[in-house]
């Protein structure tokens, strides 16, 4: 008899023991899974600010892109959609594109527009500048 209760002790110290560690998996498991959460939004928002950063990237490259070939206005660029190739900014899934518009009171307009993505997100922009150019220096030459 001293055997038996004994036994049903020490079975019931090891379901004991079996509980708490059952219990001790469970919490873990929502740990991780918050931990799983919290990890997705700080991929998310690291994506989306690498997107914005590249858009910016784009869009100033482009600009400083029309600044430099609008100085040549015998040029057939103007009311023209250019793709730019972008391949040496190593930036994949993305691209550039510009439309210069005419001068206009000492300002040439231009339609930027860019596109890049990030694993399901794409970010697309689309705006208008103005680039203003002086007046031609005594050389000939158009100063921006």
């Amino acid at each position: 008899m001293k055997n038996l209760k004994e036994k049903i002790a020490k079975t019931r110290q090891k379901g004991f023991v079996m509980i708490l560690v059952i219990i001790a998996i469970a919490l873990i498991g929502v740990v991780m899974f918050g931990l799983t959460e919290d990890a997705n939004t700080m991929i998310f928002q690291s994506d989306i600010a690498y997107l914005e950063a590249v858009e910016r990237n784009l869009v100033t490259s482009g600009l400083a892109w029309a600044k430099e070939n609008v100085k040549d206005e015998t040029k057939e660029i103007f009311n023209k959609t250019i793709k730019l190739a972008i391949t040496d900014m190593n930036i994949r899934n993305a691209t550039l594109s510009i439309v210069i518009g005419t001068a206009e009171n000492e300002e040439i307009g231009l339609e930027v527009s860019t596109s890049c993505s990030r694993g399901r997100r794409t970010l697309k922009h689309h705006d208008k500048y103005k680039i203003s150019i002086s007046h031609k220096s005594q050389s000939g030459t158009t100063q921006l």
